[in-house]
């Protein structure tokens, strides 16, 4: 009986231990994460930064991918306006981009996927958030189809959700998986499924 005791208290003792240890443990990881995700946006924003002073042939796709940029980011945080509001001004993008300095093939198919894109923006400017992450989808194969033609000045990220509408991709200027397809109700669902230079 007095060993039964003994056994019980060390493993009481032991148990707290963990439990304290374990807390300090999360309590430096967090510390560590926000030390890093205060990087990565540091990171990001010289990025957007370099994506906007491009002043080469492809500065058009810049502008279009700076844009979807916000839209997604929009997304990601869950919020229907500002989404709105990237939809609206990606749209206006779309529309003012100039595909006279690609070969004529390009030209043709660079048409195609803009009007495309264009309806995905519009729609994506006037409607609710399912909505609006329904036209994400085609929207994103559409930009990283443009992106195949054009180029790009930044290393992006296509990456995967498995889970949405049986699987969806979108461009990210980081490795970090945010997830605009679900928010924050599973912000870290997908992977990088590949570098685009």
């Amino acid at each position: 009986m007095k060993n039964s005791k003994t056994i019980a208290t060390i493993l009481v003792i032991s148990l707290i231990n963990l439990t304290i240890i374990s807390c300090k443990n999360a309590k430096k990881e967090n510390a560590q994460d926000s030390i890093v995700h205060s990087e990565m946006n540091h990171n990001k924003m010289d990025k957007s930064n370099n994506m906007m002073d491009a002043n080469s042939q492809n500065s058009g796709a810049q502008k279009v991918l700076a844009d979807y940029m916000s839209l997604k980011d929009a997304l990601v945080a869950t919020n229907k306006d500002a989404a709105a509001k990237a939809g609206k001004k990606l749209e206006n993008t779309l529309k003012n981009f100039d595909v006279s300095s690609y070969t004529s093939k390009q030209q043709k198919e660079l048409k195609d996927i803009i009007a495309d894109a264009k309806e995905h923006a519009e729609h994506i400017g006037r409607s609710e958030m399912d909505h609006q992450r329904e036209h994400f989808k085609v929207l994103s194969k559409d930009i990283i189809d443009m992106i195949a033609i054009t180029g790009t000045e930044n290393t992006l990220y296509q990456q995967f959700c498995p889970m949405y509408d049986k699987g969806s991709a979108w461009l990210s200027l980081n490795k970090e998986i945010k997830n605009p397809y679900y928010g924050s109700k599973m912000l870290k669902c997908g992977k990088v499924q590949k570098e685009i230079n």
